[in-house]
């Protein structure tokens, strides 16, 4: 009896024992794959379709996180809010690394994340919004992108006037950033302040610090589609293109037939728009637009129509590209210099090509001028109403004596044999139109 008892408790202990450790066993993550993210250089259209391409491999392999490397002096805003909504949708958490800098949208996407996690030395902040950089935005843009930093940083319970401090130079806190200087944290500085989790050095660290040792890590590498986006929307790149087709159209314009300045125009203008097109920026409408445009100039060139036809083209056109663009503040500042550049460019080519034989053929470059020996035709309108002698039979054209001097002449469908006698009926330019003597003048219907 003693004996059964003492197997009863064993038995139960064994039991007790399953209970505690089978919960523990089934639930932890560290079995599952863990997948890294890098965001490097400016966050773009091509950076978006990158992202969205990982986490959709993420959910097809069952990562039970997702790792945010970042690296990136900033970017497009409409990028960032895109990248921001995919974090939102994915449904295991998603952690910022910032190895070593996340400026401007990429400290919005870090504060997007599930928690931030950052390298030694790395810096976070500097989210003033700018236009290609450079130039200063309106107010409207400024308080929406101030409010969306305060947004994530509040869902995450961060002080959000660190946030604000971050996007407007004139938001001051005491011991962190003084007034009129756009804040941004370091490693420690983010730490303290609860803008950050930890400090970890690697990735493995960091999986370290999640709870997740055993994770196999597996690094996203963007796609080539990926990386050509981020080419063409780049917009020191859209500016180039847009300048080569510009000056190509010129040049075109300017030369005989369809040549090599074509053909340079319209690859400018596919790679421009196609780029544009697959990022989505721009739908199929404002290609047909471009080309409807171009169409309009293509007949004020051949039917003219006082400019109203190359006006309406040239606005039309201009009117295409910008909204290709990734913003029309980015799309008129790219139509500017490239158009700028456009123009320096051919005064340049035009030099060039007029010095050189080899182009000759290419541009116009010769002049009529009397010192050559280029004599303009002579004036004969005082010939109409004279008489004269044909010297050639005149079928209906052919050669008469005028007044003493050989004439080229034609008639107006008649035949006049050569010693007839025939008057001047009229003087179309350097045109003599003849009739034979006698004949009434012909009357036009």
């Amino acid at each position: 009896m003693m004996r059964k008892l003492q197997l009863l408790g064993c038995v139960l202990c064994l039991l007790v024992g399953l209970v505690l450790v089978i919960p523990q066993v089934s639930g932890a993550p560290d079995e599952g794959p863990v997948v890294a993210i890098e965001i490097t250089g400016t966050i773009d259209p091509g950076t978006e379709s990158f992202v969205r391409y990982a986490l959709e491999e993420a959910e097809t392999i069952g990562a039970v996180a997702v790792i945010l490397e970042l690296d990136t002096p900033g970017g497009f805003i409409d990028s960032a809010l895109a990248i921001r909504r995919l974090i939102d949708d994915y449904g295991p958490p998603v952690y910022a690394f910032v190895r070593p800098n996340a400026i401007s949208a990429g400290a919005y996407l870090a504060l997007a994340a599930d928690a931030i996690y950052m390298a030694p030395g790395s810096t976070i902040g500097a989210a003033e919004p700018r236009v290609m950089g450079v130039g200063e935005v309106d107010e409207k843009t400024i308080s929406y992108w101030e409010k969306e930093m305060v947004g994530m940083a509040e869902r995450r319970n961060r002080d959000p006037q660190i946030a604000s401090a971050m996007v407007r130079s004139e938001v001051a806190i005491e011991g962190l950033v003084e007034q009129n200087v756009l804040l941004t944290l370091t490693a420690n500085e983010a730490l303290t302040v609860g803008y950050s989790e930890g400090t970890v050095t690697d990735r493995y660290a960091l999986l370290e610090a999640l709870g997740l040792p055993g994770a196999i890590l597996h690094l996203a590498e963007p796609r080539l589609s990926d990386r050509i986006i981020s080419w063409v929307t780049n917009p020191v790149v859209g500016t180039i293109l847009l300048m080569i087709g510009i000056s190509g159209l010129l040049l075109e314009v300017t030369t005989s037939g369809f040549g090599l300045a074509g053909i340079t125009s319209m690859a400018a203008f596919a790679i421009y728009f196609g780029g544009n097109m697959a990022a989505g920026l721009a739908e199929y409408w404002v290609l047909f637009l471009f080309f409807f445009g171009i169409a309009l100039m293509l007949v004020e060139v051949f039917i003219p129509g006082f400019g109203v036809f190359g006006v309406a083209g040239f606005i039309t056109t201009i009117g295409s590209v910008v909204l290709a663009a990734a913003s029309v503040q980015t799309g008129l500042i790219m139509v500017l210099i490239s158009t700028v550049l456009a123009g320096i460019f051919i005064v340049f080519a035009v030099r060039i090509f007029t010095r050189r034989s080899i182009f000759r053929n290419l541009i116009l470059s010769e002049e009529e001028r009397s010192d050559l020996g280029y004599v303009a035709p002579l004036d004969q309108k005082m010939l109409t109403g004279r008489d004269g002698v044909a010297i050639t039979a005149l079928r209906p054209s052919g050669t008469a004596e005028i007044d003493g001097r050989r004439v080229d002449v034609v008639t107006s469908g008649d035949f006049i044999a050569a010693g007839e006698s025939l008057i001047v009926d009229k003087v179309e330019g350097v045109r003599v139109v003849v009739r034979r003597l006698g004949v009434p003048e012909r009357k036009e219907q």
